[in-house]
């Protein structure tokens, strides 16, 4: 699909100036109010309005019949959800932190995404499971994972990262009214680090679509999530030595937006991906074979990753170390340029 080049507030008409968590919060009132068969579900979502305020206020608007809090059991939030969703509902399960998923990856990989193909068609899992992930914010063991590689690699889901306010309303807006499953993951590292304008009307941006967030001739740059900060101040300090990078949000992992990963790369002939993730079987090395199958003859340079290293996540005294910042990423940069 064509890309855009993107800055936020595209719509027309009156908007807010929201952070990230408070847009995720207007995506589901949203829907909330113009569809019943949208319900919310998790731990501590309903009166406590989640661990991160996501749902704050949608209990008492919509009542415990669509705001339900369930016990701590992702295995049965997940399943529960599925079963909703097969008869007709739209599910958004809450998974409190990412490293909490892995409880309900049997009903995500062997049900969610197999339902469709499983039933001939018959029946679709409409459903959205939201997480906060990623680190930087020094949360303990299990809670600043990045592992979305793992659920890129299931056929039948859709991965979605927004990286803005704007971006975040209407991708879950999108991924919401899509009639397969979806995990939503949220980088939580920058859920209130800035605002941005958010329509207040209803919008959708498409799944399956990358932004251009920078345009330029010198490299491709490819990120998502949190790490689009760091890498277009990256570029923007580059641009003072006169390097011209070009930076791509994904957006959605899968299904990725293949068409524009490659023309960008068409243009530079050179590239870079930037992710928290470990390196090894990150989505780095599916960017680079696909640049490698679709565009060999106009690589320059071996394509550099920029990522997180492939241990655990650490806890406090590393995790800045561990987390790709602009400096890294700058220097990933110049060496993908010099060669």
């Amino acid at each position: 699909m064509a890309a855009e080049t993107q800055t936020d507030g595209d719509a027309d008409g009156a908007s807010e100036s929201l952070t990230l968590v408070q847009a995720v919060r207007d995506g589901l009132h949203t829907e909330m109010e113009r569809d019943d068969d949208v319900v919310v579900m998790g731990e501590d979502v309903g009166k406590n309005g989640g661990v991160f305020r996501a749902t704050e206020g949608l209990y008492d608007e919509f009542g415990e019949n669509r705001v339900i809090d369930t016990p701590l059991a992702e295995s049965g939030i997940v399943g529960t959800a599925i079963g909703m969703a097969a008869y007709g509902m739209r599910p958004v399960p809450e998974m409190q932190f990412l490293g909490f998923i892995y409880p309900a990856f049997d009903q995500i990989v062997s049900h969610a995404a197999r339902l469709r193909t499983r039933s001939r068609g018959r029946y679709t899992c409409p459903m959205v499971i939201r997480a906060p992930y990623g680190g930087g914010i020094r949360a303990p063991e299990h809670h600043s994972e990045s592992s979305e590689a793992m659920f890129v690699h299931q056929p039948g889901l859709k991965v979605v990262i927004p990286s803005t306010p704007y971006d975040t309303k209407g991708l879950l807006i999108s991924a919401i009214r899509d009639p397969d499953p979806v995990l939503f993951l949220e980088p939580k590292l920058i859920y209130r680090a800035f605002r941005g304008d958010v329509p207040t009307e209803s919008y959708e941006v498409p799944l399956g679509e990358a932004a251009v967030r920078r345009e330029g001739s010198d490299i491709s740059v490819y990120t998502w999530g949190a790490m689009t900060r760091p890498t277009i101040e990256a570029a923007e300090n580059l641009a003072e030595e006169g390097i011209d990078a070009e930076v791509v949000d994904l957006r959605t992992l899968s299904p990725l937006d293949e068409d524009t990963i490659v023309e960008s790369f068409k243009k530079t002939g050179r590239a870079a991906v930037v992710h928290e993730a470990p390196k090894t079987g990150g989505l780095g090395a599916e960017i680079t074979a696909t640049l490698q199958e679709e565009a060999l003859l106009y690589q320059e340079a071996p394509v550099e990753r920029i990522t997180g290293f492939d241990t655990p996540f650490p806890l406090y005294a590393l995790e800045d170390y561990y987390l790709p910042e602009p400096a890294r990423i700058e220097d990933g940069i110049r060496d993908a340029v010099g060669f």
